[in-house]
């Protein structure tokens, strides 16, 4: 008996290996995936053979590996069958996206709705009817959905499947796992955290290297990548920006502090009730000067608040994200101002503003891309997606 446990356990390694050299150097031949992973070319034939079956790899024409001896067949990431589920929770409304194997964004939708007039149970049992018809459209599609994680707006418990509080809809301690029903497994993260991966995994964050991401909505978080992972502190806390203070006497926050970033930058300080960030942008092109105005306010709060992350961390780059990507040209000019003004004698360098290339959909698509990640590395455990059957 040992000795096929370890057969089984050597064959769900090795197929991780080769799927994850797809993954990181792909398209590939089987004769340069076997001098890549060491392993031999009868062997590397058989895993190839069992990810093609499975629908994770798929042949994608001849190429020639080298100026001598015969074309070989590359093998890439097939999209055609394995893919994820991202869900998000916001104040204000609600996202969902399907991403296949190959990372490409099958389906994406947001649902615009005010998260804090409900209760918690109506807004997960809303999310679960979004999640439900996403999952009917990739099926359509002729995708299996291997898994699902839920992006929220506040610090999580990522065993428990609980968001711990969300100040800016008014959770304490609500169990988000046990009551969404989805017919795969789910997970729940941080949104800040999500964003930040899904900027690494679908944005820019890949030419960036080292770099701090900020999610601007309601709430702002901001999640750091250090050498392609994302860095979570001792309990999974860490990037609560919008709770940075900026100053000591403002106004009361929703967390219990006063004079927090998100009271000055935050989407309710920028847009008046009724209006949407879209609106804001329209007058900001227009020309409106109390809308830049209100914009130069944040950006310098925000500046201010990244003086003390870049103090602490030390990031090249910090990646505006969220609300803050429509509004990069009118916010980072005074926030790079503010860094400069508090950093310029510290250091010989402040760090580069750059715009997400993702936006508002970074956490949804950082979620879907969890469970993608989860796949590569383990194929072995999924290899039942190959008759169509969902992981419950």
């Amino acid at each position: 008996m040992a000795p096929a446990v370890r057969h089984d356990a050597m064959r769900a390694g090795n197929l991780a290996v080769v799927l994850g050299e797809l993954d990181r150097h792909g398209p590939l031949t089987r004769a340069a995936l076997a001098e890549n992973t060491g392993l031999t070319k009868t062997t590397v034939s058989k895993l190839v053979g069992d990810l093609i079956e499975a629908g994770m790899a798929v042949e994608s024409g001849a190429v020639r590996d080298g100026e001598r001896g015969r074309p070989g067949v590359a093998v890439r990431l097939s999209g055609h069958r394995v893919a994820a589920l991202g869900l998000e929770i916001n104040v204000d409304y609600l996202a969902a996206c399907v991403v296949d194997l190959s990372r490409s964004v099958r389906v994406l939708r947001t649902q615009a709705v005010d998260n804090r007039a409900a209760s918690p149970q109506d807004v997960i049992a809303r999310l679960g009817g979004l999640g439900t018809a996403m999952l009917g459209e990739a099926a359509a599609l002729g995708l299996t959905v291997a898994g699902c994680v839920v992006a929220l707006p506040g610090p999580v418990d990522r065993l428990t499947g609980s968001v711990h509080r969300a100040p800016n809809l008014g959770w304490k301690d609500v169990a988000v796992t046990g009551a969404l029903a989805l017919p795969v497994p789910v997970l729940v993260d941080n949104e800040a955290n999500l964003a930040a991966l899904g900027e690494l995994w679908f944005g820019s964050g890949a030419a960036l290297g080292d770099f701090l991401h900020v999610s601007g909505e309601i709430g702002i978080g901001a999640g750091l990548v250090v050498d392609g992972a994302l860095f979570r502190g001792a309990h999974g806390f860490a990037g609560e920006l919008g709770h940075v203070v900026v100053s000591p006497d403002g106004p009361a926050c929703r967390c219990g502090g006063t004079g927090c970033l998100e009271r000055y930058a935050g989407q309710d300080a920028l847009v008046p009730p009724g209006q949407g960030i879209n609106d804001l942008v329209r007058r900001l092109q227009a020309g409106d000067p109390a809308a830049a105005e209100a914009c130069a306010r944040a950006g310098a709060a925000l500046g201010v608040a990244l003086t003390t992350a870049v103090n602490l961390v030390d990031p090249d780059t910090i990646v505006l994200g969220g609300i803050f990507a429509p509004l990069f040209p009118w916010v980072s000019g005074p926030a790079a101002e503010a860094m400069r003004a508090r950093l310029g004698q510290m250091r010989d360098h402040v760090p580069t503003l750059a715009v997400s290339r993702v936006g508002g959909d970074a956490a949804t698509l950082g979620a879907a891309g969890q469970v993608i990640q989860r796949v590569i590395a383990d194929p072995g455990a999924y290899l039942d997606l190959a008759a169509g059957d969902t992981l419950g």
